[in-house]
């Protein structure tokens, strides 16, 4: 009996390359590269002009062995410039990686490097057990550690302020808001959302909906940008006390910390606190419904699993579900810059 030769299917190896693979399994060099200048102070000090490889080591008071491979490491990353041995700050990185910029993002950063890089060193076995690697490992809370220092508590409203600034910017736009007077930001932190929607719209007033702990933070944040008389602190826990009274209530960023339950219970007490014909915006960086192509919003949801013990992102679809689950009868996703989209609700 003759046996037929099946066609050989294997792609051939010089039609491929592993270069993909590679840069993808060492992208934590280029990370922490990035991450330790923040920590440095590297951008900040650039700030004030280029400076010459000799000038930073004195400067950052490193060692010269390292110090050329570390800022052109920078430079072939595209995070500085070199022009006649000199480095300076890209136009981003002057925008964005400035400690004395309100445009400034590194707080995060600063906060993925202190905390969440050695966590993610665990995820294999976040992924084997279906448990948190962070404080929890030991008995804490996330949320605990977070609000047991002033000065921990301070980094970390600032970082939610960068994290969130540009989202914000997209929201002021994408939104209509000559329709509505008033908003309430649920999970405010500092205030940088309700900040950059009253100064941009100037017939909105906010209300900014955190713990009491948050209070001064936000107050201060509000006066700095001379927004006191249309900014107010409404003090409360989201899950025990009735939302706040607005036109539009926004959610960034919190849902996602949640459980399923607690998240369909966050969306059905906004609705219940919304007039008729108010909205609710929840931002997020939304997946994808395909759920292929917004690796940072999937990349987040893993984050979920090292950082809580429930929580997870999800697609527009999902949101979309619960929100006319709770009632809202028009909805619709809109995309903000970067993995952000938000997901509109009207009651």
């Amino acid at each position: 009996m003759n046996q037929q030769v099946q066609p050989n299917t294997i792609t051939p190896v010089a039609a491929v390359t592993p270069d993909a693979i590679m840069q993808l399994g060492f992208a934590f060099w280029g990370s922490k590269t990035l991450l330790s200048a923040i920590e440095l102070g590297l951008f900040t000090l650039l700030a004030d002009g280029p400076m010459s490889a000799e000038a930073l080591t004195t400067q950052l008071k490193l060692h010269p062995r390292s110090v050329r491979d570390f800022l052109d490491a920078l430079v072939a990353l595209g995070q500085l410039e070199r022009h006649d041995a000199l480095y300076s700050n890209t136009p981003a990185g002057a925008v964005f990686l400035d400690r004395r910029k309100p445009t400034y993002v590194g707080g995060m950063l600063e906060m993925a490097n202190a905390r969440l890089y050695p966590f993610w060193g665990s995820l294999t076995e976040g992924l084997r057990t279906g448990e948190p690697q962070n404080e929890a490992k030991q008995g804490r809370d996330l949320f605990d550690e977070i609000y047991r220092s002033p000065a921990i508590l301070a980094d970390f409203l600032k970082a939610m302020t960068g994290l969130s600034l540009g989202a914000a910017h997209a929201i002021v736009d994408k939104f209509p808001w000559a329709d509505h007077k008033t908003f309430a930001d649920i999970g405010t932190a500092q205030g940088g959302l309700a900040v950059e929607l009253t100064r941009a719209r100037t017939h909105l007033k906010g209300i900014g909906f955190d713990l009491p702990v948050v209070k001064p933070h936000f107050e201060a944040y509000a006066a700095q940008h001379g927004l006191s008389s249309r900014l107010s602190f409404q003090a409360g826990d989201f899950f025990a006390d009735p939302m706040p009274s607005a036109d539009v209530l926004i959610m960034g960023h919190i849902l996602h910390d949640w459980s399923l339950e607690k998240k369909r219970m966050l969306i059905r007490n906004a609705y219940q606190a919304l007039p008729y014909g108010g909205a609710l915006i929840v931002y997020d960086p939304i997946i994808d419904d395909e759920r292929r192509k917004n690796a940072f919003g999937l990349l987040m949801s893993l984050n979920m699993l090292i950082e809580t013990r429930e929580g997870f992102d999800f697609t527009g679809a999902d949101c979309i579900g619960w929100l006319k689950e709770a009632g809202f009868v028009e909805t619709r996703v809109e995309p903000l810059v970067g993995p952000d989209s938000m997901v509109i609700g009207i009651k």
